[in-house]
């Protein structure tokens, strides 16, 4: 006899988890002049993005308090953003789900990799 049992990591949709500020800065737009302004344009484009991917766009600093859209999530770190970043990937790996990190930090690269997240640079969300 089989185990029919499905698989929930094969049922859930890939989590895409966004260094915010990494991504945000890295395009010399004037976004400093207005941190959280430059993360709602993130997030809504972001919103763009066609179904498929459960996403969640993480900010810190002045950008905290953006507020959530539909079919994106956003999560205010309470402290470094990349610590909360790799706490995101190690809770939805260890579900079983396929995990995404966007940023160009090469730092926090390592650190999700470790957990068995894949990554990719800012361009991957970003014109």
């Amino acid at each position: 006899m089989s185990d029919t049992t499905p698989d929930p990591s094969a049922e859930s949709p890939e989590v895409l988890i966004v260094d915010g500020a990494n991504v945000v800065g890295s395009v010399p737009d004037g976004w400093w002049r207005d941190r959280r302004g430059a993360a709602e344009r993130l997030r809504d484009l972001l919103a763009g993005r066609p179904p498929g991917q459960e996403i969640v766009l993480v900010v810190e600093g002045a950008a905290r308090g953006v507020e959530p859209v539909p079919g994106v999530v956003v999560e205010s770190a309470p402290g470094s953003g990349d610590d909360h970043i790799v706490g995101l990937a190690a809770r939805y790996t260890a579900q079983g789900r396929a995990v995404l990190v966007v940023t160009a930090d090469r730092a926090l690269r390592t650190r999700v990799h470790a957990l068995g997240a894949r990554t990719a640079g800012p361009r991957t969300v970003r014109p």
